[in-house]
């Protein structure tokens, strides 16, 4: 099933449902107003969306309109929580030589998470503003919507409250985050709002693709029309979606409508540090990680940040070459003041 949130009503959209090729959708008019609605009463207005979403791919056109991207809000315009965990260690290794920070040991054995800004998201095509000193930075992700997890959850019971799937392009500002990070609390002016896929998904969309806890297809991430990462998302993970869960939730509750990203979609490629694209290797989810190789490599980065005008875009692909979740694609503009 495959679920969107239109920028009509409230600031909290308009649920519709998708149909499997992302032409058509149709209100939930009568089930849930909104997705948070929705998944507050998940048991009953599952099957009845359900049906709604069947009925679209059998052909039925009665009180359906086409799908439009551009009139998408994120799938959760807000959300009560938006998580952010580390499933690939890879990554996280990167980053923090980077910027010249060690590994905490724990970071092995329990994922690293942090809580992002859950008030407001950008649209699959919001643009991101900002100045180009603060060093502006995509980072390509799936992430799970979730129902109600209990404190102390197991990990089985975190995996069968995962209602959703999305993309993420979680944005860093990669200059603004050492200074921040230093100060000893954590993310928030160096992590502006993030974007979610227009579409979010149920794991059955996925097939054979989705187990273990994890998407099991590359992640496609385009700069300007040009191919820059294609990692596996289900290749290389340290800590699935249950860990990460489990993790947050053995001290809290976490409530129907959370997010929880993967964190930034890395493979190893044979080596430590990866390959880019045009080495032949999987390429990356983010610039950073290529910065951090083109220094280990040559002694400097030679690849830019974002500038004004770069556009970013972000999309998984099922087998046959269609599109899951629709495309994150989002221009940079300068700051408006």
């Amino acid at each position: 099933m495959k679920l969107a949130s239109l920028k009509e009503g409230g600031r909290d959209g308009t649920l519709v449902v998708v149909s499997r090729d992302l032409a058509w959708c149709r209100d939930a008019d009568g089930i849930a107003p909104t997705l948070q609605a929705a998944l507050d009463d998940w048991e009953r207005t599952a099957p009845r969306l359900r049906n709604i979403y069947e009925s679209l791919n059998a052909g039925e056109r009665s009180e359906t309109r086409p799908f439009d991207v551009l009139r998408c809000h994120s799938p959760l315009p807000r959300a009560y929580q938006w998580l952010d965990g580390s499933g690939y260690i890879n990554h996280i290794e990167l980053v923090r030589k980077a910027r010249g920070a060690d590994m905490p040991p724990s970071a092995y054995a329990d994922p690293i998470v942090y809580q992002g800004g859950s008030d407001s998201f950008l649209g699959p095509r919001g643009v991101i503003r900002g100045d180009e000193s603060w060093g502006i930075d995509f980072e390509a992700e799936v992430a799970v919507i979730m129902g109600d997890v209990r404190q102390g959850a197991s990990r089985e019971e975190a995996a069968r409250e995962i209602r959703l799937l999305m993309l993420v392009n979680d944005v860093s500002l990669r200059n603004l985050i050492p200074p921040e990070l230093a100060k000893g609390f954590g993310f928030v002016i160096s992590k502006p709002a993030s974007a979610f896929s227009p579409v979010a998904i149920t794991p059955d969309e996925l097939g054979d693709a989705w187990r273990d806890n994890k998407i099991h297809l590359p992640l496609l991430v385009h700069v300007n029309g040009k191919l820059f990462g294609k990692p596996n998302a289900g290749v290389d993970v340290t800590f699935d979606f249950s860990h990460i869960v489990a993790h947050v939730a053995s001290t809290r509750e976490l409530e129907a409508g959370s997010i929880v990203g993967s964190g930034t979609v890395s493979n190893k490629q044979g080596g430590l540090w990866g390959s880019a694209i045009d080495n032949g290797g999987v390429g990356y989810c983010c610039i950073a990680e290529l910065r951090m190789l083109e220094t280990l490599e040559g002694g400097q980065a030679l690849t830019s940040y974002l500038r004004h005008g770069d556009v970013v875009r972000i999309e998984m692909l099922d087998g046959a070459g269609r599109s899951l979740f629709g495309a994150i694609e989002q221009r940079v503009r300068a700051l408006e003041i």
